[in-house]
């Protein structure tokens, strides 16, 4: 089964917040996970944000960092770029759902990868973005 995570749930799976143990216990039950250089942008950005607030050392955020790479070495992350036909399905659903839904241009982006990957199923803590990948049919939890 190939999974799509977004953004939220990435960051919950690697710092410790209030859906960490929803993040870990899922991770543990699935083969693989999608990732995107989106993926990679957003969590260097998710980092740095924790540094810059102050809830996170430079040490800390760089084992974190040292962590992940580990899990992409031991093969948790399915690697791949960012499929091709990504951003023109990411503006075809901000036509369709953004009125609707408020959908954000990365929410849109997120939800279009996991559609063309072919994703089994799309985990997020995001609400809107949830609500999105739904309407689009894929298999949230």
């Amino acid at each position: 089964m190939t999974v799509y995570v977004d953004s939220s749930f990435l960051v919950s799976l690697y710092l410790t917040d209030r859906h960490s143990p929803v993040s870990r216990q899922r991770v543990s039950t699935t083969s693989g996970m999608w990732l995107t250089p989106l993926h990679n942008a957003e969590w260097a950005h998710a980092l740095g944000q924790h540094i810059f607030r102050k809830s996170l050392s430079s040490a800390e955020a760089q084992q974190m960092y040292e962590q992940f790479e580990s899990d992409k070495a031991a093969g948790l992350w399915l690697e791949t770029r960012i499929p091709d036909q990504s951003f023109e399905l990411c503006a075809e659903l901000a036509r369709r759902y953004g009125p609707k839904l408020g959908s954000r241009t990365l929410d849109s982006l997120h939800v279009a990868c996991a559609l063309e990957l072919n994703a089994e199923k799309f985990w997020t803590f995001d609400e809107r973005q949830a609500k999105l990948a739904k309407a689009e049919g894929l298999k949230i939890t």
